[in-house]
């Protein structure tokens, strides 16, 4: 059997990736900070409490597993939403290390057993953050774009041993993550939660949000051997976004 491991899989986006990847046959193995949401996670599943920024955790989960198929490294915190000038050191950092340095950690304990196999599929949840930036979201859009760039990194350093690695960018997702951020920029730009739900979507060609199971199915592809060929590639899932930061 096939195996996967997500990182923040226990909820939001990671919790609909193990779902598709239980779906297709795959042994799920799910890490996240929420000891709530773990225990909520089927008896099937392995899950596991780790902090995605916290290399001894991550040491120690993969210490347990003797091989690999899909990493889908999906941790992630919206960060503050703040003029750059306003952005504390400590949030900045904060967000960078949970997004970024997440996503690297998965990655350096997740080469060596795909290596031994010679094959396997590294998927980070990215952002179209991560493409066009956003404003009042630096630390955000940094660690979004950078993951970015370690993915491309990764897809040149390991796809002489037949592993993959590509990048999915979610649009605006529904969900209380994305709750959380209408209500904070609302409050920054002086706007309804309601205003700032009709901009995303506004600036997007189907006019419309995306939700979690979109993301997964895309992964999901992307962990199967029919995205075979597929690596180093940026694939955004949001209906098409026209204008990042569109005004209404």
């Amino acid at each position: 059997m096939k195996r996967c491991l997500i990182t923040a899989g226990a909820s939001g986006i990671g919790r609909a990736m193990a779902e598709g990847f239980d779906a297709a046959g795959f042994e799920v193995w799910v890490t996240d900070v929420d000891a709530t949401a773990l225990a909520a996670c089927p008896d099937h599943w392995h899950a596991e409490r780790a902090n995605a920024a916290d290399e001894a955790d991550m040491r120690a989960v993969f210490a347990q597993l003797d091989g690999l198929d899909v990493l889908c490294a999906n941790a992630g915190i919206a960060g503050p939403t703040a003029l750059v000038e306003d952005v504390a050191l400590d949030d900045w950092r904060a967000c960078v290390s949970v997004n970024l340095e997440g996503a690297f950690l998965a990655a350096k304990y997740a080469a060596p057993l795909m290596k031994v196999a010679r094959s396997g599929s590294i998927v980070v949840t990215s952002s179209t953050a991560g493409l066009y930036g956003y404003p009042n979201r630096a630390p955000y859009a940094a660690a979004k774009w950078g993951m970015i760039g370690l993915m491309k990194t990764l897809a040149m350093e390991l796809g002489p041993f037949g592993i993959r690695a590509n990048a999915i960018c979610p649009g605006a997702v529904e969900g209380p993550r994305m709750e959380g951020v209408l209500a904070r920029e609302a409050a920054a730009k002086g706007m309804t939660r309601d205003q700032v739900y009709d901009g995303y979507a506004v600036g997007t060609s189907m006019r419309s949000f995306v939700e979690a199971r979109d993301i997964a199915n895309m992964a999901v592809f992307l962990g199967s051997d029919a995205a075979r060929l597929v690596s180093g590639q940026v694939i955004a899932v949001d209906g098409h976004t026209e204008n990042p930061d569109p005004k209404v």
